[in-house]
Order: C-alpha cells, then sequence, then structure tokens
C-alpha cells in the first residue's frame, strides 16, 4: 500500500512520493506534504516554465529560479486549487481529451 500524504497542493489524502525528490528542507518537505499527483503537475509546469523563461536547469542561478517557482507552486498563496477542482482524466472531472462533439 503507498504512503498517504495529506497534499497541500491538491487538498487531499492522496499516495505520496516513494522517496525525497531531492535532498534538503524543501525535498523532505515536499515528500511529507505533496502527493504523487501534484509532483507530476509539476513536472509539466516545470517544462513550461524552463520553456518560457529560456532557462537552463544547468545553470545555478536558473536552478534558483525554477526552485522559487516550485515552492510557490506547491506551498504559495494560491497554491491550492479551487474548491471542488478534479483532475481531468478523474471521476468527475473533465473530459481526458478535447472538448465535447458540437451539437448540429
Amino acid at each position: 500500500m503507498p504512503r498517504m500524504v495529506q497534499c497541500a497542493k491538491l487538498g487531499r489524502l492522496l499516495p505520496g512520493l516513494e522517496k525525497p525528490p531531492f535532498p534538503g528542507p524543501l525535498g523532505e518537505r515536499i515528500y511529507n506534504e505533496i502527493s504523487q499527483q501534484a509532483w507530476e503537475m509539476w513536472r509539466e509546469y516545470q517544462t513550461i516554465v524552463i520553456n518560457h523563461y529560456g532557462l537552463n536547469p544547468a545553470d545555478p542561478d536558473d536552478r534558483k529560479v525554477l526552485r522559487a517557482e516550485m515552492e510557490e507552486f506547491f506551498f504559495g498563496e494560491g497554491a491550492a486549487m479551487p474548491e471542488g477542482w478534479v483532475p481531468e482524466g478523474t471521476r468527475g472531472g473533465a473530459p481526458a481529451k478535447g472538448a465535447p462533439a458540437r451539437k448540429k
């Protein structure tokens, strides 16, 4: 049975990460407070941030920007998803692909 966490991002009890994503206090906090599902959401968002700002993950200054974005994404003001939000593709959520068919 997976380890469960009360996810700070999604506001629900969900399966947590198998191990901290990286060393240090932020990695431990993410391990203890963020679900696997929210971590996957971050991975997708991280790609958007890297491309939008033209960041180089090998550059120490750019890694600082990514870390700040990560903290804001998970724990910043407004980080929690709106009340009643259900992830796409889950029960009660939006359709997995595209909009509904157009009425004729």
